[in-house]
């Protein structure tokens, strides 16, 4: 099997020198305990500032992935295959970059193979190294399509999102029930209609479809 590495893009995640310390952490999470209006030493949130800190470290560890770098090891060796391939339903956890808190939903990811495939591990991959950020819907579906667009190259790629946002359902307006779905359509997905339809037949989103 033929197998191509590809030299990654520069990684840009924040220095680890740069980052406070993990006690200034939790003493900012104790400050906020106090500001909320309860007492950080009570035994019932004695050890809470610990666990914030470790639940953002796992809510927050696509800053220390390399989306580029995840999908540089892909595959020429096809058979000729030329057709789509599909990832849905991929599981989505990310957080709000206004009110920080959850945004819950599915990807779902597609592209035309240009000669080269990734293994389909590695596009569940990106979704999650770009989800576990801080994030707007937006940014986080072109994110997603345009790097595997610059790393692999292929004829075409498509992202669909479909999210909730607890800042809309918790907060605020207080809108139960209400999802925000984002696309992004590159190369035939966005030239060619019936390209677009297949993908949206595919992941059962018949009601999105548009011409154009």
């Amino acid at each position: 099997m033929n197998i191509q590495t590809f030299p990654a893009a520069p990684f840009r995640a924040e220095p680890a020198a740069d980052r406070p310390s993990r006690e200034a952490a939790e003493a900012a999470v104790r400050t906020l305990i106090r500001w909320a209006g309860d007492d950080p030493d009570r035994e019932g949130l004695r050890d809470t500032p610990a666990r914030v800190v470790r639940a953002f470290e796992e809510f927050f560890s696509g800053y220390d992935e390399d989306p580029v770098a995840l999908l540089a090891r892909s595959f020429e060796e096809t058979e000729g295959y030329d057709e789509m391939v599909v990832l849905r339903d991929i599981r989505l956890e990310s957080h709000c970059e206004h009110h920080m808190v959850p945004i819950i939903g599915r990807a779902h990811v597609a592209y035309l193979p240009a000669g080269r495939v990734v293994g389909i591990s590695k596009l569940a991959r990106v979704v999650e190294a770009y989800a576990k950020r801080l994030q707007i819907q937006e940014k986080l579906t072109a994110q997603i399509a345009n790097t595997i667009q610059d790393v692999l190259q292929p004829k075409g790629v498509a992202v669909v999102i479909e999210a909730a946002h607890q800042c809309m359902t918790t907060r605020g307006v207080h809108k139960h029930g209400v999802s925000m779905v984002t696309s992004r359509m590159l190369g035939a997905f966005r030239d060619d209609p019936s390209t677009r339809r297949e993908f949206l037949a595919m992941i059962g989103g018949q009601r999105w479809q548009v011409e154009g």
